[in-house]
């Protein structure tokens, strides 16, 4: 989408603007074209404040923009464009400001500035114009416009934006993407009577998503996520064999594949694949995923055991548990109150972590949306040394601006960052309540049912003791068995089966 902007000189008539406006504004494009960006620059600033012609004012913010995002100063243009997106279709580079504001996001991979500028400009009344911009730039407006719709539960809005970007635009991926996540919410207005036809249309946008052609955005992690919404999908439908399908199709290593290790753990267990479950699960306590935060594994792990009448492993598990996740919940209940500030909240996952949880720091810190936020305020630091270190910017107008307007969108954003943290870390503390009182639900029903074996008469160990351990089914020829002996392998991660006694007389085992 980027293409060489080439100023041309504006030609008006005698009255319309000075002489004195009319050569400085001249003199400003030929240093744009020359590519003497620190020259052309301050002069665009300066008749963007000063020159006595409307026209002249308004040409001079749009070419100043394009010359700071072409002297690598993005976020700075950002805020111009914003500028001129606010002044309405009357701004004579109105249109031209939308295509640089969609440039920038391209550039930057902004998710939260750029989004809501767009969407709070994509009014109704505009958007006849708007249908006048490059076809992929519109594209582009749709997909961001939507993802904000979406993030605020107007889903039919997203859906209509979604469906409006076409197949040959490189973000149709991520369009079809997030049309599957809509259509497949649980709000979307016509749920639950017209379930089964949402889920379809959200299984057909996900396999778009997969199957798109041509050059497309970060397509492999979309890829990734749209096989987690087609296993999501079908395991709400209690289609638990395809959804296992989805999620071991996530290829082994890549970014999303623990969080499909953990969901297919959930498929299998509901598939009554006991075996499979705990297989996936063994993966995902593998050292290679020692920093997670999954809490709600150890639950899984525990209830699997617990279904299988294997008291002994679900109270091994669940001591398991406490061990690991009992000091972090001690350790985070001073960062979780409503007196803790955003700046303090943002600052605890963006600095160096001496304070919070190893897991839940890199649980929070690793999240798209907070690198997002951290990237750009990196990039408005460099962007702020980057203009004090011109010389010809020195003792003009335009280092102060580009000062204070940059220092005002640093803030806006440590205003997103220590929502967003302040958010998690609230749901990290209150995911380790849950699953502390699951826990003990477990804990207590093991002991009930071991009381009522004991009190039947039944001797489980002997139960136990007359049943064999067989080796798991191969999936086909190409596979070898080997039996797990403690020790990870690499390229035996992913791949784990277990293959369990049952502890349950039969009585019990009905009712499991």
């Amino acid at each position: 989408m980027h293409r060489l902007i080439v100023a041309t000189f504006l030609v008006l008539a005698p009255l319309a603007a000075s002489a004195q406006d009319m050569n400085a504004y001249n003199q400003a494009l030929a240093s744009f074209n020359a590519s003497k960006l620190e020259d052309a620059a301050p002069r665009f600033f300066e008749l963007s404040v000063k020159a006595t012609d409307a026209d002249v004012r308004a040409r001079s913010e749009y070419y100043l923009a394009q010359s700071l995002a072409r002297k690598g100063m993005p976020v700075s243009a950002l805020v111009i464009y914003a500028r001129i997106l606010d002044t309405g279709p009357s701004h004579p580079s109105y249109l031209q400001a939308v295509e640089g504001l969609v440039d920038v996001q391209q550039k930057l991979n902004e998710q939260n500035l750029v989004p809501n500028i767009l969407d709070k400009a994509y009014t109704p009344e505009v958007q006849d114009q708007w249908v006048k911009l490059p076809k992929e730039v519109l594209a582009r407006v749709h997909y961001q416009v939507a993802t904000i719709r979406q993030r605020r539960g107007r889903f039919e809005e997203a859906r209509s934006l979604l469906e409006a970007v076409p197949s040959d635009s490189r973000v149709f991926a991520r369009a079809s993407y997030l049309l599957g996540v809509v259509l497949a919410d649980p709000h979307f207005p016509g749920r639950p009577t017209e379930a089964d036809t949402l889920d379809a249309a959200a299984l057909a946008a996900f396999r778009r998503a997969l199957d798109a052609q041509g050059p497309q955005i970060g397509h492999d992690e979309v890829k990734q996520l749209a096989l987690l919404g087609i296993g999501r999908v079908h395991y709400g439908r209690h289609e638990y064999p395809q959804a296992v399908a989805a999620y071991e199709a996530v290829p082994r290593y890549a970014r999303f594949w623990e969080q499909a290790l953990f969901e297919n753990g959930f498929a299998r267990f509901q598939g009554e694949d006991f075996g499979g479950a705990l297989g996936s699960l063994q993966a995902l306590h593998a050292p290679q995923f020692e920093g997670a935060f999954q809490p709600e594994s150890w639950i899984l792990k525990a209830t699997v055991y617990y279904y299988s009448c294997l008291f002994d492993e679900v109270k091994t598990t669940l001591a398991a548990y406490d061990q690991l996740y009992e000091p972090m919940a001690k350790q985070l209940e001073p960062f979780v109150g409503e007196e803790v500030d955003l700046l303090s909240a943002y600052n605890l996952v963006a600095a160096e972590n001496r304070r919070l949880p190893g897991p839940i720091y890199l649980w929070i810190r690793n999240n798209e949306r907070i690198q997002d936020v951290m990237r750009m305020i990196s990039q408005v630091d460099a962007e702020k040394r980057l203009a004090n270190e011109q010389g010809p910017w020195r003792g003009t107008g335009l280092v102060p601006e580009l000062g204070s307007s940059l220092e005002e969108v640093r803030g806006t954003l440590m205003q997103i960052g220590g929502r967003f943290a302040k958010s998690r870390l609230q749901e990290a503390a209150q995911n380790l309540r849950t699953f502390a009182d699951q826990s003990e639900i477990i804990r207590v029903q093991t002991a009930l049912d071991e009381k009522d074996l004991l009190l039947a008469g039944v001797d489980q160990k002997a139960l136990l003791k007359k049943q064999s351990i067989y080796r798991p089914k191969m999936p086909g020829a190409a596979w070898n068995y080997w039996k797990f002996q403690g020790e990870f392998w690499r390229d035996e991660i992913g791949y784990y089966q277990y293959t369990l006694k049952r502890g349950c007389p039969t009585k019990l085992q009905g009712q499991k």
